[in-house]
């Protein structure tokens, strides 16, 4: 059994990269399943723990999740590493089991236009689902983490604002059904940040001990703003993507999520300690400019550097 406190310690930042999953999902090329497994060697020799490292869907649809399997046992085999992937049905619930990764997550939309047009089922059949991954999880083996995430979170594509009330309402749901950490996704960038610290601070206090993850897009230029709220607010999970890749379909002109390298920046700035040399992450960024040469990328840290200490002056 994997216990959610070993893997997210109460009160320490755990951040989780997201780029090998949902920085690919709507990519035209993609690394080579060899740069995914350099793209994880260096960032966890840079000090990243957390990798979500893709979704279990058909290959032939989503070729760029086809090596999912080789992606969560190079996790499985560094120490203290933890692989996070993403399934959406039975089918792929089971072969998440299968491949032995640690946590498997799964989503339930905030309206229930967003889930129609999404998953083309209910928000009601999505906790189902939800209950069932439960129920897959609590008869396996290991006990992978399981983790529910409700996108739309803070404003929807489709219906436009967003209750918080029905949010809260979908975490408790997803709470009883017997998850292990539940996520409020701010999908296509439309919260600002007293959304984002009103919305995380009930989400937290309504979880009680099991954790709250904050999954940000960057679409209106937000994200790291947003992410300094949900750390006020108690959220100590945090989700970002190398360069900022990704972007939702129902978001034209995203440019993505939270750039992990600003997001390892603004938590050492607010004293929150990550165990990540962002020189060493930066660096990692030579994968994908290797790899995917179209593909723009993004981040201030990248751009402007570290702070520099102003040098000694001379005795």
């Amino acid at each position: 059994m994997i216990r959610v406190q070993d893997v997210y310690p109460e009160g320490r930042i755990s951040l989780r990269e997201v780029g090998l999953r949902d920085g690919l999902q709507l990519v035209k090329s993609f690394p080579s399943t060899a740069a995914k497994q350099r793209w994880i060697g260096e960032e966890y020799a840079a000090g990243v723990r957390h990798f979500e490292v893709g979704s279990f869907l058909p290959a032939k649809t989503f070729p760029q999740f086809a090596d999912v399997r080789e992606l969560v046992k190079a996790v499985t085999e560094l120490p203290s590493a933890h692989g996070i992937v993403l399934a959406l049905n039975e089918r792929g619930v089971n072969e998440a089991l299968a491949s032995g990764v640690a946590e498997i997550a799964s989503v339930v939309s905030a309206t229930e236009e967003h889930s129609h047009a999404n998953a083309n089922r209910s928000r009601e059949q999505a906790i189902a689902n939800i209950r069932r991954l439960c129920e897959l999880r609590d008869a396996s083996p290991h006990e992978p983490i399981v983790h529910a995430a409700i996108s739309m979170a803070l404003g929807c594509s489709i219906a436009g604002a967003v209750d918080p009330d029905e949010v809260l309402r979908l975490v408790e749901k997803c709470l009883a059904a017997g998850v292990d950490a539940v996520g409020i996704a701010d999908t296509v960038g439309y919260a600002g940040p007293k959304q984002v610290g009103d919305l995380t601070r009930a989400a937290v206090r309504l979880a009680g001990s099991k954790p709250i993850c904050v999954h940000l897009h960057d679409t209106r230029g937000m994200g790291i703003a947003n992410a300094s709220a949900a750390l006020d607010a108690g959220a100590r999970i945090l989700d970002g993507s190398l360069a900022g890749l990704g972007g939702c379909p129902f978001a034209p002109g995203a440019t993505g999520n939270v750039v992990f390298e600003d997001l390892v920046f603004l938590c050492e700035s607010k004293g929150f300690p990550t165990g990540i040399d962002i020189e060493k992450l930066i660096a990692v960024r030579a994968i994908l400019r290797a790899e995917m040469p179209n593909e723009p990328l993004y981040g201030g840290l990248a751009r402007a550097g570290l702070p520099r200490a102003p040098a000694a002056k001379a005795a």
